[in-house]
């Protein structure tokens, strides 16, 4: 079999431990199923191909492990599915159905939705099984594992998952109606020419040609922002979890959490809470799951490591109701780190949040930052860490569309020797007048000076709220400082 005997030569041995998974599956399906009962869920994308030529080995390994094998598999006898759709682009096809030809695919051609041709079809055969070509990083994909059953209100079947747990650089088609060009691809000097899809340098940004519907009316769309995503007017809000005993115990200072403040304020995002939870599971999945759905993005580090204590990677699972799973390429990076010092299981440390984390790579991190949806999980440990996490999520983000990078946020302050009881009722109808702003009170000791901040994005905003500050109260009782 020409696709067995080419991997099984070839020097990659990644890639030949991901075959040997996906083809055991495939196996396992083959002697649960009878070939009438299986069916093949082919689109002419990426993913479907890929899956069509595992199909191929694993059915040719199948056979083969019944002695039944003469070196190769003629025909394909797995049926396949097609649904056609109006909205695909010719190209796909007219791909599609050379394929056919090529492998002698018997391909039952559906023009329903996906939903209705599937209870079409399960009403007229016997299917009970269906291979599909999703993958872990799909929107479908969470909670899936290599045999799920259909979802509830879904005709029943068994979802056969062969390569969840792979993954390519390779850009992502979707229909006519929500698709360019990815300009990632775009030859230099050129708008019209690109390179083949399956150049992407980087895999996370394969939808980047994908585009979003501004206006359900007039049916304009506008492609996704590859680059920085400048807006200046917008407002994101963040949450920060740090997790560790040491802290609430006073054991030791957190600067990180500060340190994250600002750093999110100089992009222009944020900060409404800043909390501390205990190395507990419970704990971190409760606050995980508090701050996800109230802010826009969640900071959390601490808690991450090979430790009793280190939970905060199934505190997110918990949160999001998905199970830690191995993840080999995390364990990859793992193996050249640790290799040496590890005396246990190293896929204990390698297990993630499945379906739901993105590895986000940068050349000066020697293990890769973790993103579950909308939280961030950060390893830094003191601010020299943090500082160069930092830098590369931002580098990442003028990449990809990882965080919206907005108008910084410019601080003011003056200070007062008056007492609160003096300045209490005026600042408060200065808030009032100042709606925009962000104003607040605070004192570094006891006996100090009042300080009062104000935060911003403009910086004419605040220099009119300092006057008319000023303005309510006799002159020189504010003092302007840094």
């Amino acid at each position: 079999m020409d696709i067995d005997e080419a991997i099984r030569g070839c020097e990659d041995r990644r890639l030949q431990t991901k075959y040997n998974n996906a083809t055991y599956v495939i196996q396992r399906a083959l002697s649960l199923y009878s070939i009438e009962e299986v069916a093949f869920s082919f689109n002419g994308g990426k993913d479907s191909t890929v899956l069509l030529h595992l199909l191929r080995a694993g059915y040719f390994l199948h056979k083969t492990g019944q002695n039944s094998a003469n070196g190769d598999v003629k025909d394909f006898p797995i049926r396949t599915i097609y649904f056609e759709s109006p909205s695909a682009f010719p190209q796909i096809n007219s791909f599609t159905y050379d394929i056919a030809a090529t492998y002698g695919l018997q391909i039952d051609t559906i023009r329903l939705d996906f939903k209705s041709g599937l209870e079409t079809l399960l009403k007229d055969k016997p299917i009970r099984a269906i291979f599909l070509g999703v993958r872990i990083g799909d929107p479908t994909a969470v909670g899936q594992e290599q045999f799920s059953p259909s979802s509830p209100g879904w005709p029943p079947f068994m979802r056969v998952n062969p390569i969840l747990d792979w993954s390519y650089s390779y850009t992502s088609i979707g229909s006519i109606y929500d698709t360019v060009p990815n300009s990632l691809l775009s030859i230099s000097n050129s708008s019209s020419k690109f390179k083949p899809a399956y150049l992407l340098a980087d895999g996370r940004l394969e939808r980047a040609g994908r585009v979003k519907r501004t206006s359900s009316a007039g049916g304009q769309f506008s492609a996704d922002s590859n680059g920085l995503d400048l807006h200046k007017n917008s407002t994101l809000t963040a949450s920060i979890i740090a997790v560790g005993d040491e802290i609430l115990f006073g054991i030791v200072e957190d600067q990180l959490g500060p340190y994250l403040c600002r750093k999110l304020g100089s992009v222009g995002w944020s900060v409404l809470q800043y909390s501390v939870v205990h190395n507990n599971i419970d704990s971190v999945a409760e606050e995980v799951e508090r701050q996800k759905s109230r802010t826009d993005m969640v900071f959390i580090y601490g808690g991450v490591g090979p430790l009793h204590s280190d939970v905060t990677l199934a505190g997110i699972a918990k949160a999001f109701d998905v199970r830690l799973a191995p993840d080999e390429e995390f364990e990859e990076y793992l193996r050249h780190i640790i290799s040496d010092q590890c005396v246990g299981d190293r896929n204990e440390m390698a297990q993630l949040p499945e379906g739901i984390t993105e590895l986000l790579h940068h050349d000066n991190l020697t293990v890769p930052l973790m993103k579950c949806q909308n939280v961030i999980i950060l390893s830094a440990t003191d601010i020299s860490e943090m500082e160069k996490q930092w830098d590369c999520l931002i580098e990442l983000t003028k990449s990809s569309d990882l965080l919206t990078l907005l108008e910084p946020y410019i601080s003011k302050h003056v200070t007062t020797n008056l007492s609160d009881v003096e300045i209490a009722p005026r600042l408060s109808k200065l808030c009032l007048e100042f709606p925009d702003l962000c104003i607040g009170c605070y004192r570094k000791s006891r006996d100090g000076s009042v300080i009062i901040s104000f935060k911003g994005k403009d910086l004419a905003r605040l220099e009119s709220a300092i006057q008319a500050l000023q303005k309510k109260f006799k002159s020189g009782a504010f003092t302007e400082t840094k």
